[in-house]
């Protein structure tokens, strides 16, 4: 019942990265970045929309969307939310999941769980507080809340979105509940540095671009210093996060 589920997908990128440079645009398999995130976004039947910036930078993003045949949108540079409303306005989007392009191995399962889960009254349906790895997936949302946050907000820079969300004043949220196996260790997924490229590349060529949560968790289980790689990364980004929680910038 779950995949048959019509759920769009925006797959929120730009190439203009502050930390790892192009980071979309690098290689990844027999294509780059984006090209192996929207594969998996079509392998397990999301509809997905790519929306960048309007920057001349982001041409090349653009020219991916259409040789995969897939919807695109160009909106504000620095106002996330915006560009999620306009491009949600243009393709009359009500709700949908976010997928990252940072987020390399995004879970089917839990983002269908997700998705599911907003239809049920919610406005916003966050990632649990604690998973076995960084970048298993990320919200699901409704354009109205969307539009609600845009006529409250007072900045034009959104990148940080929960914060602006979360000030409307009778939003209706909640996390995702997971069964969390303890015996897996810390895992970093998403892709921001160097390090974070190395260890997305080793899981590719270990177990392909369509590895899912549990093919992922096994290798993390039989390579228990794997995560060595990259963890590290983690702590200094929720660092960061706690000392300027809403200018903090990923740059999606």
């Amino acid at each position: 019942i779950l995949n048959k589920l019509k759920i769009d997908g925006m797959i929120t990128v730009r190439t203009q990265s502050t930390r790892l440079p192009n980071k979309c645009l690098l290689p990844f398999g027999n294509g780059n970045v984006l090209e192996h995130v929207i594969k998996r976004a079509k392998h397990f039947g999301f509809e997905p929309i790519i929306c960048t910036t309007i920057e001349n930078a982001d041409d090349k993003i653009i020219k991916i969307a259409q040789d995969n045949g897939i919807r695109s949108f160009r909106g504000s540079v620095n106002d996330k939310l915006v560009r999620w409303r306009d491009a949600c306005r243009t393709f009359n989007v009500e709700k949908f999941i976010t997928i990252d392009a940072d987020d390399l191995f995004f879970d089917n399962n839990l983002c269908r769980s997700s998705f599911t889960l907003l239809q049920n009254g919610y406005d916003l349906v966050k990632h649990p507080t604690v998973l076995p790895y960084e970048g298993c997936f990320g919200y699901s949302l409704s354009l109205d809340i969307i539009e609600r946050a845009c006529e409250i907000k007072k900045r034009n820079d959104t990148e940080m979105m929960w914060f602006f969300l979360e000030e409307v004043s009778d939003i209706k949220t909640c996390r995702l509940p997971v069964k969390i196996d303890k015996s897996i260790g810390p895992i970093r997924l998403t892709l921001d540095y160097q390090e974070d490229y190395w260890l997305l590349s080793f899981v590719l060529r270990s177990i392909g671009h369509l590895a899912e949560r549990d093919d992922i968790e096994k290798l993390f289980k039989k390579n228990p210093d794997l995560h060595k790689i990259n963890w590290f990364r983690n702590e200094e980004y929720k660092i960061n996060i706690d000392k300027n929680p809403i200018s903090h910038k990923s740059r999606t």
